[in-house]
């Protein structure tokens, strides 16, 4: 299991940083600009770390509406199948409700849809790009 954390130091958050870099912007070909942007300052962020204490996911969360927003949620590629990503966006949703928000949403790349049924998150709207890569909108309640 991982052990996720919200984040609380710099190294923390340079650790969750530099996951977003391999997995975005090197891995997917994201632009930086497009993936490090405004939100960064204003939202939660979360480091999953391994067994051993290694950083091996990441996240951010902001609140929009009635929803806790995930976003980022990243894992390196060589730690993907683990359950890392249901840990940390459970670690996430328990944040969300300890806010007092009813509901959760996020931006599915739509290879990832079926990952996200599984936790119980639906489709609610047709696919569209951002950063070049196909999304769809999905929600849970919480």
């Amino acid at each position: 299991m991982l052990n996720v954390k919200p984040i609380e130091t710099i190294r923390q958050k340079d650790e969750a940083f530099d996951i977003r870099k391999i997995v975005f912007v090197e891995e997917q070909n994201v632009p930086f600009e497009e993936e490090m942007d405004e939100h960064d300052d204003h939202a939660i962020h979360f480091v999953g770390y391994s067994l051993e204490r290694r950083p091996i996911a990441a996240s951010r969360l902001r609140f929009t509406d009635e929803y806790g927003k995930l976003e980022r949620i990243a894992v390196l590629k060589e730690e993907r199948g683990n359950g890392y990503g249901r840990d940390i966006i459970l670690a996430m949703e328990e944040v969300i409700r300890d806010k007092g928000y009813p509901k959760a949403k996020l931006n599915a790349q739509t290879y990832a849809i079926k990952f996200y049924e599984k936790l119980g998150y639906e489709i609610i709207s047709d696919e569209f790009m951002d950063a070049g890569i196909p999304h769809v909108t999905m929600v849970k309640d919480l």
